[in-house]
């Protein structure tokens, strides 16, 4: 009889262990560690909050488990006839208290940290539009019009007749990026101008709603080179979905020479006038 409970429990952890997916794939699953010190905070948050949630499952299933294999009726044809226990009880709403603490005071540290714009180097202002994104360079008198690019937008209609996947990020492709340098800390100022839209790029650790008639504040501080995706996280009309954001980050002389043929082909500041919407 042992015998077959024990090899009843190895075949569980078999099939547990082949339901979980290879290290290598384990970012597939999970939140992105993204570029950003912020993006790192909340992946240490993230992973701090699973490997709890984990110690907790082992101890409850592995409770459950145990009660399961050593109480089961062949062994105790009676059953136990106790009814409470006032000592367990003042413990298990203690640990779970503690492990509240534990977890909502790093947490506290970071939401301060995330809206902590002091001491940045630049200033970015986005706006959101139905259903585009205009960044202003406050510093540089630049102000650009970022849009779905045209190779997305002829795909979207259903009566295209074209394939999503005849583009290259199909819906993730814009007009005009935002260019941000690299290892700067940028304080981003998000407004809307008509309904409320969510400024979003995962890798970034970014995530801020976009309110009209209201200025919220963040920080990001890109610490590797690269192309950056988000989009509109905020349901905001029919076109919401079209309203995807690109950051790229370049080396600070890089950046500097992308200002520099900026306000040179745009003497004006900005790229394109703000489209009406569509009814």
């Amino acid at each position: 009889m042992k015998n077959r409970w024990l090899q009843a429990a190895a075949g569980a952890i078999l099939l547990m262990g082949m339901g979980m997916p290879p290290l290598g794939a384990a970012s597939l699953y999970n939140l992105p560690y993204g570029v950003t010190p912020m993006s790192h905070a909340i992946y240490g948050l993230s992973m701090m909050a699973f490997w709890i949630m984990c110690g907790i499952a082992a101890v409850v299933f592995g409770a459950i488990t145990w009660s399961i294999i050593f109480h089961r009726k062949s062994r105790h044809p009676k059953p136990a006839d106790f009814h409470e226990s006032t000592l367990l009880e003042v413990v298990w709403t203690i640990i779970p208290f503690i492990i509240l603490i534990v977890m909502a005071i790093p947490a506290a540290r970071v939401l301060i940290r995330a809206e902590n714009v002091h001491h940045s180097e630049m200033t970015v202002e986005v706006t959101g539009y139905q259903w585009l994104w205009r960044y202003t360079y406050p510093r540089w008198n630049i102000n650009i019009y970022s849009r779905l690019a045209d190779s997305s937008l002829k795909i979207a209609p259903l009566h295209s007749g074209l394939s999503p996947y005849s583009t290259p990020h199909y819906l993730h492709a814009v007009t005009h990026p935002l260019v941000l340098p690299v290892g700067e800390k940028v304080r981003l100022l998000i407004t809307s101008k008509d309904v409320i839209h969510s400024w979003w790029v995962p890798d970034l650790g970014v995530q801020m709603d976009a309110n009209p008639g209201l200025v919220n504040s963040i920080w990001v501080k890109i610490l590797k080179p690269g192309i950056y995706r988000g989009q509109c996280n905020q349901i905001c009309g029919w076109g919401h979905a079209y309203m995807p954001i690109v950051v790229i980050a370049k080396p600070k002389a890089q950046f500097l020479a992308w200002v520099k043929q900026w306000r040179q082909h745009h003497p004006q500041g900005a790229a394109s006038p703000i489209p009406t919407p569509d009814p």
